[in-house]
């Protein structure tokens, strides 16, 4: 199992278009194959920062959804809506 930490920075004044746009990245991830779960957080000292955590079941299961197209058409729904590029990080437990 690994978990998989997705950082973004929304530009402000998009933050609602944003969390429609990332509702949708989910569903797709759900039906993908070795798709454990997945959480959404605010940080609560930069409101337009948002952390996505998801679960899967190896990481071989996370890059066959990365590198997919169902990913590629739903994160170019929100693109251009963040301020940087995304931030990735593979976590895997101890």
């Amino acid at each position: 199992m690994i978990k998989v930490l997705i950082e973004r920075v929304i530009a402000e004044g998009l933050e609602q278009p944003y969390e429609e746009a990332a509702r949708k990245v989910i569903q797709q991830a759900i039906q993908s194959p070795g798709f454990i779960s997945g959480e959404s957080f605010r940080d609560l000292e930069r409101p337009n920062q948002r952390i996505v955590m998801v679960t899967w079941q190896n990481r071989h299961s996370w890059e066959r959804w990365e590198h997919s197209q169902a990913r590629f058409d739903s994160i170019s729904a929100f693109a251009p809506m963040l301020e940087k590029e995304e931030r990735i990080t593979l976590l895997e437990p101890l």
